[in-house]
């Protein structure tokens, strides 16, 4: 009795996990556009200003080499989780198998009769909560919102999206993790035979009961009992079902997780990812407090007389006061004095006066532990 207790416990365990990671991740996707860390989006690309702000920092288009950086590091580490863990993206944490089992859940709560249509009618909601959150990632929330009412830009986006991922959802749903997934397609390549698996136990299938539960629960409509397949998702469905039948017999269920996660291969992989976090983290730190760029302006003015762009961004999270000065006998003509906010960004023009003849000119931003100086030619 203690025995079969157990196992009926144990026989929803992986779908108890699941779900409470399907829940922590949709709330987390949907909360974190709220979140704001020095008075921004904590994280949220700023189509208008091409700056990302990045959990307390801005990454500009002009540090592009710190995404390329993010970027090589993201390869690494879904490389590394693939070869060590397989499919757990596919099964436990991809957007698109967390909607399809939260409103496949929700659908089951009406009867098991018309649960394809409820679903597809679950999903209109769904879809709409997406599209917005999918927009907040570039605009505030308050600001998308509002923008749902008085901008003809934001709705539009609004609605184009929120069908596109309602047909996608509703009309294919699993079908694009066996068709046209390139993640999918690409672990193909990342698997070896130490990959975690699920895998169907042969050396027992004289005792299996074929009662075929694993296939009717399968969310991709595999036969796990026919070997291991491309488009298993790892979601551990099948584990599950099996067990509500073999637990009465004692026994563990036919399907199970299968592989070496601490291997060799495990410590050089997790290694080199931990090497390129370290280079991107090493990469921040290294970026200069405040960047200054100087440019002359081609118009024609008296001789001696040049005009000036210049740019100040502020990469700390505090508000800068800066002074421009100038080397030699040069005369400075508009601002010389900027403040500028946490992450900002400030652009002006000046005229400088030269009274010898020179070939270029020499201006230094200054300000407490700053002192930046930047060369432009002079004609």
């Amino acid at each position: 009795m203690l025995s079969t207790t157990l196992f009926s416990t144990m026989q929803i365990v992986w779908k108890r996990y699941r779900r409470t990671v399907e829940m922590l991740q949709a709330l987390l996707l949907t909360g974190l556009p709220f979140l704001k860390i020095n008075g921004q989006s904590a994280f949220r690309f700023d189509i208008g200003e091409l700056n990302l702000y990045f959990f307390g920092s801005v990454i500009r288009i002009g540090d592009f080499y710190l995404i390329l950086a993010a970027t090589l590091f993201l390869l690494l580490f879904i490389s590394a989780v693939t070869v060590i863990l397989g499919r757990v993206w596919c099964g436990w944490l991809c957007p698109q198998t967390v909607l399809l089992d939260l409103t496949e859940n929700l659908a089951s709560l009406f009867g098991r009769q018309h649960r394809k249509t409820v679903q597809k009618l679950v999903l209109l909601p769904v879809s709409a909560l997406v599209s917005i959150t999918m927009i907040w990632y570039f605009v505030p929330p308050a600001e998308a919102i509002h923008g749902l009412f008085t901008s003809p830009l934001i709705a539009g986006f609004f609605i184009v999206l929120w069908v596109l991922v309602w047909l996608e959802l509703a009309l294919l749903g699993r079908k694009f993790c066996t068709t046209i997934c390139p993640y999918a397609m690409m672990q193909n390549t990342l698997f070896d035979k130490d990959t975690l698996v699920i895998e169907y136990d042969r050396s027992r299938d004289s005792t299996c009961m074929k009662c075929d539960d694993c296939v009717r629960v399968c969310p991709v409509g595999i036969d796990i009992k026919e070997g291991l397949s491309t488009s298993c998702i790892a979601c551990a469905e099948c584990i599950d079902a099996c067990w509500l039948k073999s637990s009465k017999r004692n026994l563990p269920p036919f399907p199970n997780y299968k592989g070496k996660i601490m291997r060799p291969k495990t410590f050089w992989l997790a290694g080199i990812t931990a090497a390129s976090a370290l280079m991107v983290v090493l990469l921040f730190a290294m970026r200069p407090p405040v960047e200054f760029t100087l440019s002359r302006m081609q118009e024609p003015l008296p001789s001696g007389l040049n005009r000036y762009a210049w740019t100040i961004y502020n990469n700390t999270g505090h508000t800068l006061e800066l002074n421009i000065e100038a080397d030699g006998d040069l005369t400075l003509i508009g601002e010389r004095t900027v403040s500028v906010k946490p992450f900002g960004v400030a652009r002006n023009k000046l005229l400088i006066r030269a009274t010898g003849k020179r070939d270029k000119v020499r201006l230094t931003l200054t300000g407490t532990g700053i002192s930046v100086s930047r060369e432009a030619g002079f004609l």
